[in-house]
């Protein structure tokens, strides 16, 4: 269980330090307690991180659920109330585990998925250019386009020139300049600087920043560009931060249908990141799906039955693991110990981390994933990758990540089609031979009713005095629909003086009197 500790304890600081922000914004801009982002992060590593075989997933809060989790405090009538949706949806994830519904993740194409992972890297880049000039208005964790407060993602981009904090600035291009000084040149110097992560030194640097020029000075940062973890006066008003599900909320069928929709979206997205996380992964390992869902159902009910944020396995905490080096899934958990340990006994000194740190750490994360030579590779590969893949990451920018998804699958199950139109048969065509038109009609390995308007197409096109040769040698599963076309083709082929013979498995048969009985006949695969 320790055999890469080396590489998943440096890790685990980096995704410490960009889990937190998360953890803290996504629960502010889901209007539900700040701790409850941090529950939720404590669990996703700890719990999650230790029953998933995922080597490198990371599990929390995540930002695609902010937006239902706000509409559903409120009409539910209360924290307490949603909570019990929470566990009730771990329960269904669960479910889905038991019924094996992971294998849902594998039907995502290639390009989808590279869509995803370039337009997150896209948001996050985006979304940090406010926070690392010091404006803070939307808080970390609001990914979709549209933000709660009351900008959209590009708005919120030019307020910012209008309201640059000199101190955030300067401390974010020192970050900046020592991240990219650490990745570029120090790491390949020594094991050193491979043991302690730049982001760490950053962090650090960040602070002793905050000490040295002071929040009243010019060059300083003040307290609204700071990390903002509770802190309590002593345990009491710790265990106080704590909130528990109001189980009497179960018979409201309302709470029943949040239940299913925190479990069906949550597990899209863990099933989503789980499908990105594996391309990500240098040493290719693959994470059991329906292991996953039990993993995510069983920190759902506990982060529920104890007052936090519902949970999914996050791309950027997963991204970030990966390019920190993370090897095994102790990565995740100890980051998960991280957040626990801190947040009881250091909450007051990672209220001195300026946000502008934690963004220029999240700019290197964003940078990596949406490289343009991403999109180079994307235009080499043909317009069957790129339209889908273009199409996926323009929606996730413009919309959110489940909305951009589903427009890059849509595009991605039309360019499908498309193909499948095309690549229905083959057709050779010989010259006349005894006054006829000879040509060869060889159908695909599998042909189905989205073939119908292509082979329909070509069987009226063909000319009178034609001797048709239909060859299903190949054809492995030929679906009614088309059988159909050719038995009301026979009659028109009569009057168009059109012979017609099928070449199959089982010989050679010429004008056969019924095309449904002969196929419904051919033996299955």
């Amino acid at each position: 269980m320790f055999k890469y500790i080396k590489n998943d304890l440096p890790a685990s600081i980096v995704v410490f330090f960009v889990a937190l922000p998360l953890c803290l914004g996504i629960a502010l801009a889901s209007g539900a307690p700040l701790f409850s982002g941090l529950i939720a992060g404590i669990i996703g590593g700890i719990v999650v991180g230790g029953l998933s075989d995922s080597k490198i997933g990371v599990s929390g809060p995540a930002a695609g659920l902010a937006a239902i989790v706000l509409t559903a405090i409120g009409s539910l009538g209360g924290y307490e109330n949603f909570l019990v949706a929470v566990v009730l949806g771990g329960v269904i994830q669960l479910i889905f585990g038991f019924l094996k519904a992971g294998i849902i993740g594998y039907y995502f194409p290639s390009s989808v998925i590279k869509g995803m992972l370039t337009g997150i890297g896209i948001i996050i880049i985006l979304k940090q250019i406010p926070h690392f000039f010091g404006y803070d208005a939307d808080p970390e964790g609001d990914f979709s386009f549209f933000q709660i407060d009351g900008e959209n993602t590009f708005s919120e981009i030019l307020n910012t020139f209008n309201n640059i904090s000199l101190g955030s600035t300067i401390i974010g291009l020192i970050s900046l300049g020592i991240l990219l000084l650490w990745s570029n040149v120090l790491s390949k110097k020594g094991k050193i600087f491979n043991l302690i992560q730049g982001p760490l030194v950053a962090v650090v640097a960040g602070i002793v920043y905050f000490f040295i020029t002071g929040s009243i000075s010019k060059y300083g940062v003040s307290a609204e560009h700071l990390v903002s973890v509770p802190v309590p006066d002593n345990l009491d008003s710790f265990l106080g931060q704590f909130s528990f599900p109001n189980f009497n909320a179960i018979t409201n069928p309302e709470v029943w249908v949040v239940a299913f929709t925190i479990a069906l979206v949550a597990s899209l997205e863990t099933l989503l990141c789980v499908e990105a996380t594996d391309k990500l992964d240098p040493h290719k390992n693959v994470t059991p799906t329906n292991r996953e869902l039990l993993a995510q159902g069983t920190g759902n009910v506990l982060s529920g039955l104890i007052g936090g944020l519902p949970i999914t396995q996050v791309i950027v905490r997963s991204s970030a693991n990966i390019q920190s080096g993370g090897r095994s899934k102790m990565s995740a958990i100890i980051h998960g110990f991280f957040l626990l340990i801190s947040v009881i006994l250091i909450p007051t000194l990672l209220n001195k981390i300026p946000l502008s740190v934690l963004a220029a750490i999240l700019l290197i994360v964003g940078y990596k994933l949406a490289k343009p030579s991403v999109f180079i590779e994307m235009i080499q590969l043909g317009w069957k990758q790129w339209i889908p893949f273009t199409v996926t990451v323009v929606g996730i920018v413009f919309t959110d990540l489940l909305v951009g998804i589903g427009l890059g699958l849509a595009v991605g199950i039309v360019v499908i089609l498309i193909k499948s139109f095309q690549n229905s048969h083959f057709l050779h065509i010989e010259d006349k031979s005894n006054g006829k038109h000879k040509i060869k009609m060889t159908l695909a390995e599998e042909v189905t009713f989205f073939n119908k308007g292509a082979i329909l197409k070509e069987l009226d096109s063909l000319p009178r005095d034609t001797y048709l040769e239909i060859d299903v040698r190949k054809t492995r599963y030929l679906d009614n629909d088309i059988i159909e076309i050719l038995e009301d083709f026979a009659f028109k082929a009569k009057e168009r003086n059109i012979d017609i013979k099928i070449i199959s498995e089982r010989g050679i048969v010429e004008n056969p009197p019924s095309y449904i009985e002969f196929f419904n006949l051919r033996p299955k695969k």
